[in-house]
């Protein structure tokens, strides 16, 4: 969204504010638009009796002074091309220049584009040639066509520096030819967006309905039902204005029909219709409006909308009003508060609302209730009653693991479901799951882990609630965890219902089906059968598939050819250390898939801002967490230590890497036990192993090692979001710090790469860097390559790797603060990801051996990789 208000042409508020030199107010203005929800905020100066030049670079370093606006875009906004260049010589970061196009012909226009680019802006082209503006879809997509060649292929733009403004012209105008104006903005964005890609577009939104001057009602519905399409289709921005938008859902079906049949052009009344309609409405105002669209509601439906549109602005006064009205604070939250969440989680179940948003209507609710608890602890003072919730449910990480993004989602959504949560937090014993779940009456125990030893820990609390004679389902989620899992080693040792939950959408049906009357038998039926099909199905794959020896598998080594890929040799060697890396300079290598993952969006970042299904949603998720980053970044709320090392190192006894203190390779000062795949390969493919990758002794060779975390100052930033009850942003929070720890973790590599290590001569994009381009790899313990965490400890002593970074490790080996990341480096061009799989007893034993530990010590550490049952 890019706020229009503070354009002259678009404002005559903001018009005599400049005019009057009142530049203070004026600030209000951009910041009122900001505040109403405004990504990006378009500057326009001209004016007749304004030196746009010098209004221009006032107002623009004004701006660059105040926080609160400086952190969205500006777009510059100018017929004149003089004050293009005057805000683009004062602009703060990277701006967008509205506008250039081919109307004065392609030297004009490739002469302004090279000015443009020159400051690192992006631009709008509008769909205007030498004959005009381009009014159908034809010739809205011919010019596009031909600016984006010649910014391309002549100008050297980057395609998503450029953004396209097919023209949005105004309809119902009475003109039979301005009927398919909105048809044809809409056809030619779909094209356009598949002709050009990378490339954006954008629109000035408010000209749709210029027809409707004057009446807000009207003029609302029309952007609303205009930009829900135009989205769908691919529009990527709109100007409007920010504070006055409504929502697509909440337009009276009347007056959506007869909007959307103007905008589609379905009959030929359709204007008259809408004048008609408008003649009607007589509350014109933005305020006016809103409360006549839903101010003037009984309380109960304007508690529901809050939390349907997650807007606390008066939940606390309509709390109070509803707490009168119905005599009782507990009234409240089981009346009207449930009925309205009740709709949340419908819309939610049925795809019409996403998880960023549910969130969003938990904080409502939880300001709500917050309201709401003086009261009622003021009633069970005086009766001793207590609310009534759905049911209790006990949730926790297991003991070892630190990881709880997953985990506390899954809280908020049955929270909002009526569920009373009591969340034990991270590294919990299943001693203390257990004693929790007895003394607090529970109905429900979940647990989650996201690292590999979590599963056997979670085996370990299944085996005890047995051993103790529990008779509560059992919860199993988190990352690391699967169905197969569940059904295959945990399910057989307990009695009770044992529910693998995929993400947090299926938690509500999974606990709502274990405590109803009427479905809970069936589910379970068809819990415990799927889980018997799935044993079944693991046995016989189990079966088929054929494993070698570990000498086998050893003479099935990676063949590499030392003289004619001999070792790369480093520049430097030795431990260097980053403290209090920059923030700032970590943002370009943020991978964003994996967030929108964290919250339930799939698809690939950036294409999902685009995707007809969730996009809208998603393109609100990441701008919410850019403003958090932002935040995060400027106001330094965590801080990111890392180190990162190159020893001499070879390869010994096969699988293990002998890592020296000294180039002469006299002192040895650590080892790393690698482990080898053991399934039966095919004719010429090898069973790796990561030592692979290393020379033996009498070849100098290296290795690397690294760890790294964005998440010192998280926790405390968490608690005081969870304290003023805004759950949405104390995730974000967390998923930030993880996406920042990554984008340490690529940076630090990229430094080995050119800089320590010294043999990586190209820059990679962004997007090259996350599909691992480059020479080299960075495996790291617990992850299909080096399953094993127990070699952890040993890379964390020779990093020093705690008094660098103050990074620690927990008994299940999980790292603290959980945004953290560690791992060794290799070198050679032939290094590549791969995984171990199942291995057999052999191996085990020998590992075992090798790391001066037990058998059994070994299996426990490394059950999920066995091919064999223990036991």
């Amino acid at each position: 969204m890019i706020g229009e208000r503070t354009n002259i042409t678009g404002s005559k508020r903001f018009e005599k504010l400049i005019k009057e030199n009142r530049y203070d107010e004026a600030l209000q203005v951009a910041r009122d638009q900001v505040e109403g929800g405004a990504n990006v905020i378009d500057v326009n100066m001209d004016e007749g009796l304004i030196d746009g030049v010098a209004a221009m670079r006032r107002f623009l370093n004004l701006i660059a002074s105040e926080p609160d606006i400086a952190r969205v875009p500006v777009m510059i906004d100018s017929s004149k091309f003089e004050v293009i260049e005057a805000g683009l010589e004062v602009a703060q970061g990277k701006s967008i220049v509205n506008s250039i196009s081919l109307k004065e012909g392609e030297a004009a226009f490739l002469e302004h584009a090279r000015i443009v680019r020159r400051f690192g802006a992006a631009v709008v082209v509008m769909c205007f040639d030498e004959s005009g503006q381009a009014v159908t879809v034809e010739h809205k997509v011919a010019i596009a066509e031909r600016s984006f060649r010649l910014l391309t292929e002549v100008a050297g733009f980057d395609p998503t520096d450029i953004i396209f403004d097919p023209n949005i012209l105004a309809i119902a105008t009475g003109i039979e030819e301005h009927a398919d104006y909105a048809i044809a903005f809409i056809e030619a964005t779909r094209e356009i967006k598949r002709r050009c890609p990378g490339a954006r577009i954008s629109g000035g939104v408010s000209n749709l309905s210029f027809s409707f001057r004057g009446n807000d009602t009207v003029r609302e519905a029309m952007h609303a039902a205009f930009l829900y399409h135009a989205i769908a289709a691919g529009m990527d921005m709109g100007i409007v204005n920010a504070g006055q938008l409504a929502v697509y859902d909440e337009i009276p079906a009347d007056l959506k029909e007869l909007v959307e049949d103007v905008l589609f052009n379905r009959r030929p009344d359709a204007t008259d219709r809408l004048v008609t309609f408008a003649e009607t409405v007589k509350k014109k105002g933005k305020s006016e409006k809103a409360e006549g669209a839903w101010r003037s509601l009984p309380v109960a439906e304007r508690l529901a909308h809050a939390l349907v549109v997650g807007d606390v602005t008066y939940i606390d006064e309509d709390t109070e009003e509803a707490r009168l009205a119905l005599g009782h604070p507990l009234s409240v939250i089981e009346g009207p508060l449930m009925a309205g969440m009740a709709v949340v989680g419908d819309l939610f179940g049925s795809g019409k609302m996403f998880l960023p948003q549910v969130v969003k209507s938990a904080r409502v609710m939880k300001q709500a209730v917050a309201h709401l608890v003086p009261f009622i602890e003021a009633e069970k003072a005086r009766s001793g009653e207590a609310g009534r919730p759905k049911g209790k449910i006990v949730i926790a990480t297991v003991k070892g693991d630190v990881h709880d993004i997953g985990k506390n989602i899954v809280g908020v959504i049955l929270a909002c479901n009526g569920w009373q949560v009591i969340d034990l937090g991270v590294m919990v014993p299943s001693a203390t799951i257990l004693k929790s779940a007895r003394e607090m009456q529970v109905d429900i125990i979940g647990v989650s882990g996201l690292i590999t030893p979590s599963l056997d820990e979670m085996v370990h609390v299944a085996k005890e609630m047995e051993r103790e004679g529990f008779e509560l389902p059992l919860l199993i989620g988190g990352a690391t965890t699967s169905r197969v899992h569940t059904a295959v080693k945990i399910a057989p040792h307990y009695h009770a219902p044992v529910v693998h939950v995929l993400d947090a959408s299926r938690s509500v049906p999974a606990v709502n089906n274990l405590l109803s009357d009427n479905e809970r038998d069936r589910f379970l039926a068809e819990v415990r059968e799927d889980q018997a099909k799935v044993r079944a199905q693991f046995e016989e794959h189990q079966g088929a598939k054929e494993y070698i020896s570990l000498a086998e598998a050893r003479a099935n080594k990676i063949p590499i050819d030392r003289k004619a890929e001999p070792p790369v040799t480093p520049k430097s060697t030795g431990v260097f250390t980053y403290r209090n890396f920059p923030l700032s300079e970590l943002l370009p290598y943020i991978d964003w898939t994996p967030f929108f993952q964290s919250w339930e969006l799939a698809g690939r970042f950036p294409k999902i801002l685009d995707d007809p299904k969730v996009g809208a949603q998603a393109t609100q998720l990441y701008n919410d967490a850019r403003a958090i980053l932002d935040r995060m970044v400027k106001e330094q709320w965590v801080h990111a230590h890392g180190v990162a090392a190159i020893w001499p190192a070879n390869t010994v006894d096969d699988d293990d890497i002998e890592v020296y203190g000294d180039l002469a390779r006299h002192k040895v000062i650590g080892r790393f036990h690698t482990m080898r795949q053991q399934r039966k390969k095919a004719a010429g493919q090898p069973n790796n192993a990561l030592a692979d990758f290393l020379a033996p002794k009498g070849i100098p060779d290296f290795v690397g090692g690294f760890a790294v975390t964005a998440g010192h100052g998280t926790d405390e930033k968490v608690k005081q979001f969870e304290a003023a009850g805004d759950d949405y942003s104390a995730i974000l929070v967390k998923a930030l710090s993880d996406r920042l720890a990554e984008a340490f973790a690529e940076k630090m590599h990229e430094i080995v790469r050119q800089e320590l290590w010294g043999f990586e001569k190209e820059r990679f994009s962004n997007e090259d860097l996350i599909k691992e381009k480059y020479q080299g790899i960075r495996p790291a313990p617990g992850y299909p390559a080096c399953p094993d965490h127990t070699e952890k400890p040993e890379l964390f002593r020779l990093l020093d790797a705690t008094r660098h970074t103050g990074i620690t490790l927990s008994e299940g080996l999980a790292m603290w603060p959980a945004a953290s990341v560690s791992g060794l480096y290799f070198a050679h061009p032939q290094g590549k990801y791969f995984g171990i799989g199942r291995v057999g007893k052999d191996q085990i034993e020998d590992l075992a051996r090798r790391k001066g530990q037990t058998t059994a010590w070994m299996e426990r550490w490394l059950g999920s990789n066995l091919n064999y049952d223990p036991a």
